[in-house]
């Protein structure tokens, strides 16, 4: 009888803890000085931009940081989840950085380097291989001379496979720009062929986003300006190259002061909505209809932050199969009622309605004055990590997730052919037992900022997905059957028959959380087994021999751990509890 009820006990324990680790909260650390990022920005007006972008192509997310007057550009080289200032031979003439863009504006397979300036002139730098920069703004065609820019976003808004860009310009005697990409390193001024009358519309724009708004296939231009003057304006794609002013019968004519504006999915219904920042009255989203139209629902959900905010990304940062999201704010909290940042948990009811919840505890002490932030993975564990730069005497915050949950995840990244190289503007879309998430790629959303090119999925509990989509700007699709979950797929347009038996392929590791002992239910052969610990130290070293078809960690104390099973061409990175 003992025995019996010891046994219901430890299974009951089990139980527990499984439920435990599946559904814990959120956890952020900040990290930046422990993972080498040492950078005081410096007091730069309205801040600087930030990238958390994989320059070099190596498959880790690296860190480029722009800096107050007085200083370069920083350059920080991700390896293995540590970092490692490096010198890159650009010439920004120690300005005000604003906007940093990685993007391959020729196709050829490097990223190159575009950085706004609200002081000086804005930089273009071709990127000749292995990372070797040129500088070609004045070859490019590009203007020289001061705009007072500040954001950049990239878009392919004639779909010819090359990425075009919007100059924001915060200055009401200088209008913004629409620059075609050529397809030849050169740019030319398309306001007035693309039907955008922006001399006679000047107003103090922060940033823009190029938003596919109706899923017509053709890429709209969002823009955000600052101070209740000015009317917030959608611009929708006409098809044909040119734009049509449809702000006042989309409901997207917000005047507000408009700092910010992100895009995504947050109720997964396969429309794209709006975030907007603002300061007291509240921030705004704007939930789309799937009608042409949008609606304000940020009293509803619960995202108003009513203080003064800047940067927002929207992530899923503990894997549970819905986007939360971050925003960041120009208060250091010494004010009472005002916030500093804030972490909004997106709740999904039994209503079947989308809300948030604040909680700043999953962001602990987070008292600097910010401004724009990003998201990358600084480990590649499938977890998303935030970036943000701070002003006056605060280093950079690298907010290091350290949720303890075993929630699975998938992460895409694509590469363009007929379409661009960084696929920029393509609908990723994968379904779970008929639920369905969505991303759609951007390059230079948000205030400042450039989040990594890989687009993160959280799967819950769930370790396969049934399916997944990629709808290129071509009008390509590639579909993936039966996909594994807990690793990366790059995905190249139209390889998808290929693709198909590598990603059914994946494995799985289980029990998690576990006692000592994982189990594999793959017949695919790895060679070895690296495990690491939460710092990045390699604790262990498996060979996997071909009839093996375990993992021991009796050895090992209980905690979190990062295991990599390596095949010859595959890798697959697994977040394990051991208890």
């Amino acid at each position: 009888m003992k025995y019996i009820f010891m046994k219901n006990y430890f299974i009951l324990l089990i139980l527990f803890l499984v439920h435990e680790f599946t559904s814990a909260q959120v956890v952020f650390s900040d990290e930046a000085s422990v993972l080498g990022i040492e950078v005081l920005c410096g007091n730069s007006l309205y801040g600087s931009g930030i990238s958390f972008f994989d320059y070099d192509n190596d498959g880790w997310d690296d860190i480029t940081i722009g800096t107050a007057q007085g200083d370069n550009v920083r350059f920080f080289k991700n390896f293995n989840g540590n970092y490692i200032e490096q010198s890159i031979n650009i010439i920004t003439d120690n300005t005000r950085n604003k906007q940093i863009n990685w993007v391959d504006i020729d196709n050829d397979g490097d990223n190159d380097l575009f950085i706004t300036n609200d002081t000086t002139g804005n930089k273009l730098y071709e990127n000749l291989g292995n990372m070797v920069m040129l500088d070609i703004t004045a070859s490019s065609g590009m203007l020289t001379e001061s705009l007072v820019a500040y954001g950049a976003s990239w878009g392919d808004y004639n779909n010819d496979g090359f990425l075009d860009v919007f100059i924001s310009n915060r200055d009401t005697s200088i209008p913004n720009i629409l620059y075609k990409n050529n397809g030849d390193n050169t740019f030319t001024i398309a306001n007035l062929e693309a039907g955008l009358d922006l001399e006679a519309t000047l107003y103090l724009s922060f940033c823009s986003a190029f938003i596919d708004y109706n899923n017509d296939g053709y890429q709209d231009i969002y823009v955000i300006n600052d101070k209740i003057d000015y009317t917030n304006t959608l611009y929708k794609n006409n098809g044909d190259g040119t734009f049509t002013d449809v702000s006042v019968i989309s409901g997207t004519d917000i005047a507000i002061d408009a700092m910010s504006v992100t895009i995504a999915d947050y109720n997964n219904d396969g429309w794209l909505d709006v975030y907007v920042s603002n300061d007291l009255p509240g921030n705004v989203l704007l939930k789309n209809n799937g009608d042409g139209t949008f609606t304000n629902v940020a009293v509803e959900t619960g995202t108003t932050f009513n203080s003064v905010a800047w940067g927002a990304v929207f992530l899923d940062a503990d894997n549970d199969t819905d986007e939360d999201l971050f925003v960041s704010g120009e208060h250091n909290g010494s004010i009472s009622g005002y916030l500093s940042s804030a972490f909004y948990e997106n709740v999904y009811d039994e209503n079947s309605l989308y809300y948030f919840n604040l909680s700043n505890s999953s962001i602990p002490n987070d008292f600097t004055i910010s401004y724009s932030n990003a998201i990358g993975d600084v480990d590649n564990d499938g977890f998303p990590e935030i970036l943000v730069n701070n002003i006056n005497h605060d280093n950079i915050t690298l907010w290091k997730n350290n949720t303890l949950n075993t929630n699975n995840w998938l992460k895409v990244k694509l590469e363009g052919t007929t379409s661009n190289k960084n696929g920029i503007g393509s609908f990723i879309e994968i379904s779970i037992n008929g639920n369905k998430q969505y991303r759609y790629t951007l390059c230079g959303e948000g205030y400042l900022s450039q989040n990594s090119a890989i687009e993160f999925f959280g799967l819950g509990e769930n370790i396969r997905v049934d399916y997944i989509k990629v709808t290129w700007l071509s009008g390509i699709e590639d579909i993936i059957y039966n996909v594994g979950s807990n690793q990366q797929l790059n995905i190249v347009e139209g390889s998808t028959l290929s693709l198909n038996e590598e990603a059914t392929q994946a494995i799985n590791l289980y029990p998690n959380p576990t006692s000592g002992k994982l189990f594999t239910n793959s017949n695919k052969t790895y060679e070895k087994v690296l495990i690491y610990n939460t710092i990045g130290q390699k604790v262990k070293e498996i060979q996997f021999s071909e009839n093996e078809s375990s993992i021991d960690l009796s050895s090992l104390k209980p905690g979190v751990y990062f295991i990599e099973v390596l095949g010859d061409i595959s890798k697959q990175t697994f977040r394990i509890v051991k208890y």
